[in-house]
């Protein structure tokens, strides 16, 4: 087992800079789920962690040991493509067993490694079949089992779900947190999906542009995001966000957006008294957007007259698509909602979870 530590790594591509002053620390025996949209760097940062890619600038280690240098075969890790890569002519056997015979494993040790993974994830009848006698969630099972016989101290898995259908995706979520647990192994993953991000990961490392944005809890991410884009990134459907003002009234804080004016609590305005007229961001989760009928009791709420401009029912809840002026915002109501397109209604903003950014700087103000 190992802890993994990336120090001012940099990242380029001949001009194009890729990973930009990584730093990060994955505690051993961590699950550590990379995410940001394609494009952003974070398959490049496991391929440095791997030794696919050489590093521009900075250090890579796994426990104590630097591996800037060291070959990927001697880094004592294990990867997980996105593709399943499994050799079509040999059996699921040969193909968990296929880098143990290369370092030249006693054929016991590898029959007992394999059983083993096999067992695990609940392959064991299939050892005899070929790659296309199985289903993807099969095969993903191999690719994974594949990796599992090597025991290595860091397991990496570079979007191994994106190619399997949406039920098959949360069974095999399931089943690699499951692994986690089961192995009690460092495990470095990742996606662009943030529903897996947030259900499997101990933390998570909030990547954009090759920049490392916020590394958190899954939960704190979602509660405390420290910038627009990890608020926007984090949540399905995404947060909403109003361009507008902050203004003194009195001994009130308003937020104003031009169409509608919202107070913030005296509980919750102490980092906002001195930013009377500056320019800002509010941002507030659907889930905090309600229909007046099945409002929670004992919020801060604000009522915003509200026009249904699309209705989805999805039978646990109901998403609301709805115009303020000129502002379109999202609300994730009651399912015994009974507002359709085209009423107008006022919506009950909680005002106990908003959310405050700087207009210039993009940055969570509290």
């Amino acid at each position: 087992m190992a802890s993994v530590t990336y120090q001012k790594v940099f990242k380029k591509f001949g001009d194009l800079m890729i990973i930009k002053d990584l730093n990060i620390t994955v505690e051993d025996k961590e699950f550590l789920v990379l995410v940001g949209p394609s494009g952003c760097g974070k398959t490049t940062a496991l391929r440095l962690l791997a030794g696919l890619e050489e590093i521009t600038d900075g250090q890579i280690l796994i426990g104590d040991r630097v591996v800037n240098d060291v070959a990927p075969k001697d880094r004592d890790i294990a990867m997980v493509f996105q593709s399943y890569a499994l050799y079509p002519h040999l059996s699921v056997y040969d193909n968990m067993a296929f880098g143990l015979k290369l370092r030249k494993t006693p054929k016991e040790e590898i029959k007992r490694r394999v059983n083993d993974a096999a067992e695990i994830l609940g392959i064991t009848d299939l050892l005899q079949r070929k790659p296309r006698q199985l289903s993807g969630g099969q095969r993903q099972r191999v690719a994974v089992g594949r990796a599992i016989v090597r025991e290595p101290k860091v397991f990496l898995f570079d979007e191994p779900l994106s190619n399997l259908d949406a039920k098959l995706r949360v069974q095999m979520r399931s089943e690699i947190s499951k692994l986690h647990q089961r192995l009690q192994t460092t495990f470095i993953y990742v996606t662009h999906d943030q529903t897996e991000a947030m259900t499997m990961a101990s933390r998570i490392a909030v990547i954009n542009k090759g920049k490392l944005l916020q590394l958190d809890t899954p939960q704190n991410l979602y509660d405390y995001p420290s910038s627009l884009f990890v608020a926007g990134f984090i949540g399905s459907p995404a947060m909403n966000f109003f361009p507008a003002k902050l203004v003194k009234e009195g001994e009130k804080i308003m937020v104003d957006t031009g169409d509608f004016k919202v107070e913030i609590p005296a509980s919750h305005a102490g980092p906002y008294k001195n930013m009377d007229g500056k320019n800002v961001v509010f941002g507030i989760r659907p889930e905090n957007i309600h229909d007046p009928e099945f409002a929670p009791q004992n919020i801060n709420g604000e009522k915003i007259s509200s026009k249904v401009d699309v209705t989805e029912l999805m039978g646990n809840e109901t998403l609301l698509y709805l115009v303020s002026g000129k502002n379109t915002f999202v609300g994730r109501v009651d399912p015994r909602s009974k507002l359709r397109v085209n009423d107008v209604s006022p919506m009950i903003f909680d005002m106990d979870k908003f959310h405050i950014f700087d207009a210039s700087t993009e940055e969570a103000v509290r």
